[in-house]
């Protein structure tokens, strides 16, 4: 800024952190954004706010060697690449009107690992507790994990077996199934859940995090026991933004972990993730003949296309195709 000294000029990351949660952005997307500046800058060996212009030729060089000498997917390029557009246009207020002819991370279409009923059983049985519950609502109801662990108590209805998703992936809300198996499962766990709510509220506190402000539009809400998580956190840690002392959802890693060790101890050679129990409800939903309109509701996809993925893990053998060794009947 002209004019400005370094002493009046707040620090770059902080400008970026100030930006980023204006516009509501959550903590995983700023950490992301940060760790992708802080490559850049480190990458250029800038000094001062100058250094960071020419700005194409400087982003251009910067993702051509993540795709040359980094080798990262293109999912991970393209993440780069906003993080970086967020920088300029967002927190510098500086238009790109040139073209940024990065060499392009080559774009890999998997076919997602899928698992059959028998597999989703035998690593469910394996699991207890909270792991079990979430693994449960992601196989059920077609959930991503960060859905499952931000579910709130008002989210989940058990009389029209749906759920809520709200602010999901690309922001937007949606409705899903819930397994009416699992409703007495999940009521005795927020009868455990209520009790240790009102623990913290007794201890002064109990108010958890609101997105958006809400908070001081419904000052009361926090406290709400519609408000709290399905899924809280066992013990209470520190906001990293707003310092106040809170009890958090569960820690995805948690979740993660367990069924790791869960499909270690089943003896399954896949790559199993939580994710791909989001998979295997899409694909045995298929089987069920349910519509693939249907499913893409179900799973938020903007595009069929991307549900169409799962038509092909139906296709048994390559394409669907039997080998003729089957033919010979040696």
């Amino acid at each position: 800024m002209p004019g400005s000294t370094p002493s009046q000029q707040p620090k770059l990351l902080d400008d970026v952190r100030k930006v980023l949660r204006l516009h509501h952005y959550s903590i995983h997307t700023e950490r992301s954004y940060v760790e992708w500046i802080v490559r850049f800058v480190r990458f250029h060996d800038m000094r001062s706010r100058e250094d960071l212009f020419p700005a194409e030729p400087k982003i251009e060089a910067f993702l051509t060697d993540l795709a040359v000498h980094g080798n990262v997917a293109a999912a991970t390029q393209n993440q780069a690449m906003n993080a970086l557009v967020f920088l300029y246009k967002r927190v510098l207020n500086q238009a790109l009107p040139g073209r940024i002819n990065a060499v392009r991370a080559a774009k890999k279409i998997n076919v997602p690992v899928v698992m059959t009923r028998e597999e989703v059983a035998s690593v469910i049985s394996l699991l207890d507790g909270t792991a079990q519950l979430v693994v449960k609502l992601l196989y059920g109801s077609g959930l991503r994990i960060m859905e499952a662990v931000r579910l709130r108590i008002q989210d989940i209805d058990f009389q029209m077996k749906q759920v809520s998703v709200r602010a999901g992936k690309g922001n937007k809300d949606r409705f899903t199934t819930f397994p009416a198996a699992l409703t007495p499962l999940l009521q005795n766990h927020l009868a455990k859940v209520k009790t240790l709510h009102q623990q913290d509220v007794a201890q002064g506190h109990g108010a958890v995090y609101l997105p958006h402000a809400l908070a001081r539009k419904y000052p009361h809400a926090p406290k709400e026991w519609g408000w709290q998580y399905v899924f809280p956190a066992r013990d209470l840690s520190v906001d990293p933004r707003s310092g106040v002392t809170r009890r958090h959802h569960v820690d995805p890693s948690v979740v993660n972990k367990a069924i790791k060790v869960a499909v270690r101890r089943a003896g399954l050679t896949k790559q199993i993730s939580a994710h791909t129990f989001r998979h295997s409800f899409a694909t045995h939903l298929l089987q069920r003949g349910t519509d693939i309109r249907t499913i893409q509701q179900l799973l938020g996809h903007t595009d069929v296309a991307t549900t169409m993925i799962y038509t092909h893990v139906l296709q048994q053998g390559g394409q669907g195709v039997l080998s003729p060794l089957d033919d010979l009947g040696v």
